[in-house]
């Protein structure tokens, strides 16, 4: 029985999603955001079956640490999402001013942890009426 939550995903479907990632923190240095990113992709490949991989976005501004900033680019299965996000939504919840922009399938997303979770339960909500 196919699972169509209300973004329009087939949460049953077994053909991967593609998904970005963006992390965005106020009064952070370029070289930092990177770090955090890198942090963030670390956590997720750590705890969930989500492939994330970091890709460039440009140079990173003379003076600093880092050779480029970065994003991360990641490819899930439906039924993996849901613990990826909150991968994610945890991570951003840890650190002061953090926010990530989030943009797939049906999805695009930016702003803090607590506007993430009020989305998740949206989306559960519409899940659950179908």
């Amino acid at each position: 029985m196919e699972e169509i939550n209300s973004s329009g995903i087939n949460m049953s479907d077994e053909n991967p999603l593609e998904f970005e990632i963006e992390v965005i923190a106020k009064d952070t240095a370029e070289d930092d955001l990177s770090e955090m990113t890198y942090n963030l992709l670390k956590e997720i490949k750590d705890y969930t079956d989500a492939n994330p991989k970091m890709r460039s976005v440009g140079p990173a501004p003379s003076g600093s640490k880092g050779d480029s900033l970065a994003m991360l680019t990641m490819t899930v299965l439906p039924l993996v999402l849901p613990g990826a996000i909150d991968i994610i939504k945890n991570w951003a919840m840890r650190g002061q001013g953090r926010t990530v922009k989030f943009k797939g399938r049906g999805i695009e997303f930016e702003g803090s942890p607590e506007e993430l979770q009020k989305l998740l339960a949206s989306l559960d909500k519409g899940r659950r009426k179908k």
